[in-house]
């Protein structure tokens, strides 16, 4: 089990405080663990990729509607203020990730960080185990590719354009909101959108392959920010883009549900009748390969707006392509 840390470090008393905006209200808790391994293997055809890390558990980001919310009850935590502020640092992470990389048979596949909680979350300026894992990458030539709404990832561009210019990097900035006020309200733990678009054109601007994540679409609340969101991703530096629907896990749907009763009174029914809408009439998807995407007429309105605005934008493409195209992996090597 983790164990608590007495005097954890303060990400917001460190000199990346530009990147990381004011603290949070809530009391955070850190915990660290002693990880058995880094790499997890994804066999869910809702994920794109084949081989993910995560260096945290928890995520002080503080989002409403993230799925990776049910993860915490496995440590016999909650799922809403509990994900929110008992964070859990994997100590070892780096040398997990050396040794695993090292391993006879590795084919120098693509691995995403994080691909459940955010690697550059706050705790990221003390700990700094997501740029030890990218150095370590770096040092075994191994292409990596980062999903966050971290703009704390502009601080390692030095390495993530090392990795560039050698076996490969990319970086998803995750964006769901253009409207300040809106984000804030439902992710209110997360850089602006704004800070966010920042960091996305300093990494592009020095040849970091960038892309930028719709994510997730949240019928009756944030599909009018399609536009706003795709022009202010192009104008910052992305390539490609993508969209994902909302997934509502059961633990999940009551934090987000609250969420809205606190910070967008009067708007909860509007969202879950349109949520439903673009489910089939349900607010949920729990068969793999669905959980991602929606079904009927408002789903394929949102869709049609994405695709309309990222062609005009000249930013359609598949955004995982090349890892899919990895070459296959022993899958007993971890």
């Amino acid at each position: 089990m983790p164990r608590p840390v007495r005097n954890p470090p303060n990400p917001y008393l460190s000199r990346e405080l530009e990147w990381l905006g004011p603290p949070p209200d809530a009391r955070v808790e850190v915990h660290e663990e002693t990880a058995r391994r880094f790499l997890n293997r994804n066999d869910s055809p809702d994920v794109p990729f084949a081989w993910s890390g995560n260096p945290y558990r928890g995520c002080a980001h503080a989002c409403a509607y993230c799925y990776a919310r049910a993860t915490h009850q496995y440590l016999d935590w909650g799922a809403g203020t509990d994900f929110d502020t008992k964070l859990v640092v994997k100590r070892n992470a780096p040398e997990l990730l050396s040794r695993e990389l090292a391993a006879r048979g590795w084919t120098r596949e693509w691995i995403v960080l994080s691909g459940n909680t955010d690697c550059y979350q706050p705790l990221e300026a003390s700990y700094r185990l997501t740029r030890r894992c990218l150095d370590v990458a770096r040092a075994r030539a191994n292409p990596v590719a980062v999903i966050t709404k971290g703009a704390l990832v502009a601080r390692d561009v030095d390495v993530l354009a090392d990795l560039a210019r050698g076996p490969g990097a990319r970086v998803v900035i995750s964006v769901a909101f253009h409207d300040q006020d809106l984000a804030r309200a439902v992710e209110p733990g997360a850089p602006s959108p704004a800070t966010r678009f920042r960091a996305l054109r300093a990494l592009a601007d020095a040849g970091v392959p960038c892309g930028v994540a719709f994510a997730p679409l949240i019928p009756g609340l944030n599909d009018d920010q399609i536009p706003g969101v795709l022009e202010a991703a192009k104008e910052a530096g992305a390539e490609r883009a993508f969209l994902s629907m909302l997934r509502l896990p059961r633990e999940v749907r009551d934090v987000f549900e609250e969420r809205l009763d606190a910070r967008l009174p009067g708007r909860k029914r509007k969202v879950l009748s349109a949520v439903a809408d673009a489910r089939a009439g349900q607010l949920r998807a729990s068969e793999f390969g669905t959980r991602m995407r929606g079904s009927g007429p408002r789903w394929k309105l949102a869709c049609d707006l994405f695709d309309l605005h990222a062609r005009r934008l000249g930013m359609d493409g598949d955004e995982w392509a090349s890892l899919r195209a990895a070459a296959p992996v022993q899958r007993e090597l971890f």
